[in-house]
């Protein structure tokens, strides 16, 4: 088993700091493919936090949980 290097607390900690920043979300769909939008983290919340996409025709989904980022299907990257 791989240990993780980080904890869900520090996840969460570290996307407190960018809340209402802009940010890039790169999403893992699996078998090879991935999906990077321009995005805003615009809710913090104890289980998940939201995104607000900037292409507003954008149909993904807009909310993540913490554990995503740590088994690293969502990334975020501050822009």
């Amino acid at each position: 088993m791989i240990k993780p290097t980080s904890s869900v607390q520090q996840i969460k900690n570290a996307v407190q700091g960018v809340y209402l920043k802009p940010v890039t979300v790169k999403l893992n769909l699996g078998r090879n493919k991935f999906v990077t939008f321009p995005a805003t983290v615009s809710g913090v919340y104890p289980s998940l936090f939201t995104v607000s996409p900037e292409d507003k025709n954008f149909l993904g989904k807009t909310a993540y949980s913490y554990s995503e980022i740590l088994c690293g299907r969502v990334k975020l990257r501050v822009r």
